[in-house]
């Protein structure tokens, strides 16, 4: 099968982590894919694909990835594949849009258990004719499945579940090479998040945090974003900012994770967050706000702190501190949790639902 993925960009993110790890995989498989970007911008992910063998294209370096152009220049790629794979609102509609002007089996992934635009009433109608527009729509977890299903009204066998996955065996057998505590006193205490700063995921919750924890206590913040800036003020208007490290994006990740003592996931809502599973790879205990999409995949192996409640996540991280016991039995849980999101088993589950679409046809 020719499959080709589009997606907005290759900045930072669940989805564009997702690109890194799957299609590399399903070449190995023998299927032909390829990628296409919205936002063609040159990106650390972006040269990672292209090392891996996949072809990239771009519909452009500028402009809005919802102009008008964007859509004219897509269709002749619907043209040329057995399926196309979308991911991101604007790659969602406009090909969804463009299966109206030309022939094309389409699939997408579902990242998020919820998105501002079910919010949009007047934007609702829109939506739920982009979905039916689709022949496979996959879900990245239970809990997205199951939103997704009440804002369509849905029973269609279209939709499922396949779980994101990560290959788990880089995370758990990293080395700690990164000197996140350098220049530090003995005794310091690394916490680390890796996210996107975007609308959705939840930093602020932890650097007001850092003013209720003991000032041995550091936070580490990988990832960059539209709000990166709204935070390094919060950390400075807190008078914390001294212990709170902003680090960019990383391609070691897997080695920040093993040097950190405490990793943790706050957001307002996730889908199923890769980030989150990395972290519970690492041998590290790892907190998540106890929100959708988090508390499905942590709840029973790892420590869930109320919504945006800084002073509950604090004590929970002091919990953690005092009790070496509960540090060693909640570390040994979230690895044991992470192993059942091994990425051979998302992979199984998309090219099943490839190979349903291409019987389909």
């Amino acid at each position: 099968m020719k499959i080709l993925h589009v997606i907005t960009s290759l900045r930072t993110g669940g989805a564009e982590k997702l690109m890194v790890d799957l299609l590399p995989r399903l070449k190995r498989q023998g299927h032909d894919v390829d990628l296409l970007l919205f936002d063609g911008v040159e990106t650390t992910f972006r040269r990672m694909v292209e090392d891996a063998g996949i072809k990239v294209f771009d519909l452009g370096k500028e402009g809005s990835v919802y102009s008008p152009v964007k859509l004219l220049r897509l269709i002749p790629y619907l043209k040329k594949y057995d399926i196309v794979h979308t991911h991101n609102t604007a790659p969602q509609l406009f090909a969804a849009i463009g299966s109206l002007l030309c022939s094309v089996v389409l699939c997408t992934t579902e990242h998020n258990t919820s998105n501002r635009r079910r919010g949009w009433r007047c934007y609702a109608a829109v939506d739920r004719w982009m979905y039916g527009r689709y022949g496979h729509v996959i879900c990245i977890s239970a809990k997205a499945e199951e939103n997704l299903r009440k804002f369509i009204g849905s029973g269609s066998s279209r939709i499922s579940t396949v779980n994101n996955g990560i290959d788990t065996s880089l995370f758990a057998g990293a080395k700690a090479t990164v000197g996140l505590k350098d220049g530090l006193p003995d005794g310091t205490q690394a916490i680390t998040m890796v996210a996107g700063f975007r609308w959705e995921k939840d930093q602020d919750t932890l650097i007001k945090a850092m003013g209720e924890l003991p000032g041995n206590f550091h936070l580490y913040l990988v990832g960059d974003g539209v709000r990166r800036e709204e935070c390094a003020r919060l950390a400075e208007s807190t008078g914390v900012a001294k212990r709170v490290h902003f680090l960019g994006l990383r391609t070691d990740v897997p080695a920040i994770l093993k040097a950190s003592d405490y990793i943790v996931m706050s957001s307002h809502f996730e889908g199923l967050s890769l980030s989150s599973l990395e972290g519970m790879s690492a041998g590290k205990p790892f907190l998540a706000s106890d929100v959708d999409g988090l508390r499905e995949v942590v709840g029973g192996a790892g420590i869930l702190f109320p919504h945006q409640d800084h002073r509950a996540f604090a004590e929970a991280i002091m919990r953690l501190h005092d009790d070496q016991e509960l540090y060693s039995e909640v570390a040994y849980a979230c690895g044991q949790r992470a192993a059942a999101y091994d990425i051979s088993k998302m992979v199984e589950g998309y090219i099943k639902v490839y190979d349903g679409l291409w019987t389909e046809k």
